[in-house]
């Protein structure tokens, strides 16, 4: 494996992003870093920096491009990632990407990856599944757990979530591939694109992603 990858992944919802996500960055040995987890990070760093966006966060504000940039430069700055990183939710947009290339500059982003998996498979993924009400422990359709509504583990109703619906599903898929759609092409057109068929068996999914990332 590279001494130094740093990775970008992209996926729809239901593409299987947290699984691969989580065995990239054991193997590689780099921290797999979600928006959400930039923002707790800076949250809780106790900055002055930090104290802003938690402030931001508390009262359910969206964070600009700017604060954003502060909290992407204050995480890639922590010594975990200094051997790279694979970045997950960020960037959103080409004017993000263009931030990110400037921070990570001379060498930038080594590959932005795109797991991707038919629009109908990610559906049909993710409209059968089943989710605790008090735990959280999720099941799928033909689970007994979803059969019988109940939770295996503490005994909760196992219910579908009303964003879990069909219709819901379709739509936000629909506003994924509108947004996401300009950040691709910024990265195919600095070849630093790589798709990725993600709707087969995960250990096949992980052996095309190393393949790739070693290529």
């Amino acid at each position: 494996m590279p001494r130094r990858t740093r990775l970008i992944i992209f996926g729809r919802q239901g593409a299987g992003k947290g699984t691969q996500s989580k065995r990239l960055a054991a193997t590689l040995g780099i921290p797999h870093i979600s928006t959400g987890d930039m923002l707790r990070a800076a949250a809780s760093s106790g900055s002055e920096f930090g104290q802003q966006v938690k402030l931001i966060m508390d009262r359910g504000e969206l964070v600009s491009d700017e604060v954003m940039e502060g909290v992407v430069r204050e995480r890639l700055a922590q010594p975990d990632a200094a051997g790279g990183f694979l970045l997950d939710g960020y960037p959103r947009t080409p004017a993000q990407a263009d931030f990110l290339q400037g921070l990570t500059a001379p060498d930038g982003i080594d590959l932005a990856i795109d797991l991707d998996v038919a629009e109908e498979i990610v559906i049909g993924r993710i409209t059968r599944r089943r989710v605790c009400e008090s735990c959280g422990t999720i099941y799928t359709v033909g689970d007994e757990s979803a059969e019988t509504g109940v939770c295996a583990r503490d005994g909760g109703k196992v219910v579908q979530r009303a964003d879990d619906s069909e219709e819901a599903v379709r739509r936000r898929l629909a506003d994924y591939d509108r947004q996401t759609a300009p950040l691709m092409a910024w990265f195919a057109d600095r070849d630093r694109l790589a798709i990725v068929d993600g709707s087969g068996p995960a250990d096949e999914v992980s052996a095309t992603l190393f393949k790739v990332i070693n290529a």
